[in-house]
This record gives C-alpha cells, sequence and structure tokens, in this order.
C-alpha cells in the first residue's frame, strides 16, 4: 500500500506546500536534502515563475521533491456580494493608500498551462489542492512517472480522488493552517464552521481508501506525527513548523507573529481570500471576516494590494498570518536540523509507544 509515496523519503516528513512565498526553492531543498520530502507551492505563480523555481530547486537538490497546483475554480460567487465587500473595504485602501484589486483577475491560476509544462518536464510529484484533476490528467503523470496526490478533506473526496486514479491522498483536518481544500466550497457557510479534526477525518478516510494517506493539520513535534502513523498515515505532511525556518521565504512579520502573544489563536476566515483559511486572528479578520462573502478567487484579488502594503508598512494587523492551531509551537530552527529534531522525537515517540504496549500486556 505504502510503495506508491514511501521511496520518496527517508523520514516520513513532508513539508506542506505554502502559497504566497514561504515555499521557495531553498527551503524545498532544505528539506528534502535532509531526508523529508519538500514542496514547492505554484499558486498564484505565472507558469514561467513555476518553471524557474524548479530549476533552481534542481540545482539544489538530486532529491525526490513535488510541486502543488491549485485546482481551477467554478464561477460561483455573487458579484452583488462581491461589489458590497469592496464599499467595505474602501477604508482599508485609503488607510494603505494603495488601490483594490481587480476581482475578476481570473480564476483558473493559468492550471492548463502549469499541466503542461509539468507534462513536459516531469517532476517526482505533483499535488493537487482545491478539487481532484480527471482521469485523464491523472493517467497522463502517471505516463510520465510522476506520482500525484490530492489534499481531500472528507471521506467522499478521498474516494473521488481514488476513483479518479490518484497515487496517495494528502487529509487536510480543520487544524491546518491556510486555507482548507475543500473541492466545493459552501457558499451557504460562513467560512468559520467546525470540520472534522485531523484523527477523526484520518480514521474515516481509511475505511474507505486503499491508497496512501498523508496526515495534514496542526503537526508540530515528532510525537504527533508517530500518532498519526500510528493512525494509518505513511506521512505526515508540515506547514506552519517549516514556516518560520530561516530558508523559508515567508515575510519576517507572519515568522514572529508565530510565537508573538499578542496573536494568541487562530480562527478560520474568508476575510482575505473568499475561502476559509486558517490564520492568527488580527484587525483585518476582525472587523471584516463576518461579511466577507464565499468569493474565491475574487477575495483573494481584491485584497492582494492591501496585504502587500500591509507587509510593506510593517503592520501585521492588514496580513493574512495563515498559521495552523499548533503554531505556538513553532521553532526557528534550519530546515535541516528541524526535520533532524522531529526524526529524533519520532524515533522516542516510537520507542515509548513500544514500551508503554509491552506493560500494557503483562497482568
Amino acid at each position: 500500500m505504502s510503495s506508491a509515496l514511501t521511496d520518496l523519503f527517508r523520514y516520513p516528513i513532508v513539508q506542506a506546500p505554502m502559497a504566497g512565498g514561504a515555499s521557495c526553492p531553498q527551503l524545498a531543498a532544505a528539506v528534502s536534502e535532509a531526508g523529508g520530502l519538500g514542496f514547492l507551492a505554484a499558486g498564484y505563480k505565472t507558469p514561467e515563475a513555476m518553471y524557474e523555481e524548479i530549476k533552481q530547486l534542481r540545482g539544489q537538490t538530486a532529491r525526490p521533491f513535488g510541486v502543488n497546483l491549485f485546482m481551477p475554480q467554478p464561477f460561483t460567487a455573487d458579484p452583488a456580494a462581491v461589489a458590497v465587500y469592496r464599499e467595505q473595504l474602501a477604508g482599508e485602501a485609503a488607510w494603505y493608500d494603495t488601490p483594490l484589486g481587480d476581482p475578476d483577475a481570473g480564476s483558473d491560476d493559468a492550471y492548463d498551462a502549469k499541466l503542461a509544462v509539468l507534462l513536459d518536464d516531469p517532476v517526482p510529484v505533483v499535488s493537487f489542492t482545491f478539487g481532484c484533476p480527471t482521469r485523464a490528467v491523472l493517467d497522463a503523470f502517471g505516463r510520465a512517472g510522476t506520482r500525484t496526490v490530492v489534499t481531500v478533506t472528507s471521506p467522499a473526496e478521498a474516494q473521488a480522488a481514488q476513483w479518479a486514479g490518484a497515487d496517495a491522498v494528502c487529509v487536510q483536518g480543520v487544524e491546518a493552517g491556510g486555507h482548507q481544500g475543500t473541492h466545493r466550497d459552501d457558499p451557504r457557510a460562513d467560512g468559520t464552521g467546525a470540520g472534522l479534526g485531523l484523527l477523526s477525518l484520518l480514521a474515516l478516510v481509511r475505511e474507505v481508501v486503499q491508497i496512501p494517506v498523508i496526515a495534514a493539520g496542526g503537526l508540530m513535534r515528532g510525537s504527533q506525527i508517530a500518532g498519526v502513523l500510528a493512525a494509518g498515515a505513511v506521512a505526515a505532511q508540515l506547514g506552519t513548523a517549516f514556516l518560520v525556518c530561516p530558508e523559508s521565504g515567508a515575510n519576517a512579520l507572519h515568522k514572529r507573529a508565530m510565537t508573538d502573544p499578542v496573536f494568541g489563536r487562530t480562527e478560520l476566515t474568508r476575510a482575505f481570500s473568499g475561502r476559509p483559511a486558517r490564520g492568527l486572528v488580527n484587525r483585518f479578520m476582525r472587523e471584516h471576516g463576518r461579511y466577507a462573502p464565499a468569493a474565491y478567487p475574487q477575495v483573494h484579488h481584491l485584497t492582494s494590494g492591501l496585504r502587500k502594503a500591509a507587509a510593506k508598512a510593517g503592520d501585521p494587523q492588514g496580513m493574512a498570518l495563515w498559521a495552523g492551531q499548533g503554531h505556538r509551537l513553532a521553532r526557528e530552527l534550519p530546515a535541516a536540523r528541524l526535520v533532524d529534531v522531529l526524526t529524533v522525537e519520532l524515533d522516542a515517540a516510537r520507542e515509548g509507544l513500544g514500551i508503554a504496549l509491552d506493560k500494557g500486556t503483562v497482568s
């Protein structure tokens, strides 16, 4: 069952693809060189920029790595709701002295062009977020020798990915930082509702699929990795844990906020992108989260300039500070050192579990 993935890494540690700059070639290379599986995030990038990052990464490591793509989104947003939200953000535009973006800047993220690049010059792994590709696409990657992973947030999505021909699924619990990878965003939901926790979701998905499962959501320590492996995952995917590494391309303000007591908790919000995403609660989220419509990527385009202006002004209260629920456990270590520490913790947890089980059998 696990052979479709386990030859890609020495240790069952996957560095999550974090769009927006964090998952740069330097970070992915460091993780892969250390024995994990590094990932590039192609979301929001042009096909040319994606190709250039792949080229840079290949220059830094010969180890396997992955590239993540965003699936094209259906045109389901209510234009009137987007227009109202635009009016509500007028004060932000004035405050940061920057215009609001064009909500109609596109919804396919140059998906077909990126597929063409990755099929012409294959990489070891390609993963997909916000939906599941067609069987034709997944089969084409299979012929090219590329392993495919689909992010899922429910058993039904996991089954759909298996039926479509994915090699594996990445099971994302509600604890995860950044966007929830749901295949369809329900516009009737407010974006802050409860989803399934990782361990419950992992068990449910394992009941209905036979392909390998990667576990993601709030994982920060080797003991947690041991837990998801014991629950049937072949690897753990960590994002927030790697975001604070010096190799990460995340903004310095974002990195510092992870352990800043000013930002004590996380919530799911549509405020920055129009899709539920988990981040540190700040002023922007508190003031606009309740009004943001289910309109991705329209709201993302609308707020893009605001977020960049806030970062330039050194104001984390206007930035999208994506973070998982375990963010306070972040450790500012070089990526290779973090992989080593996580591995030591994982081995210790496994040894402790073995001792505990042995004791449990003695009566």
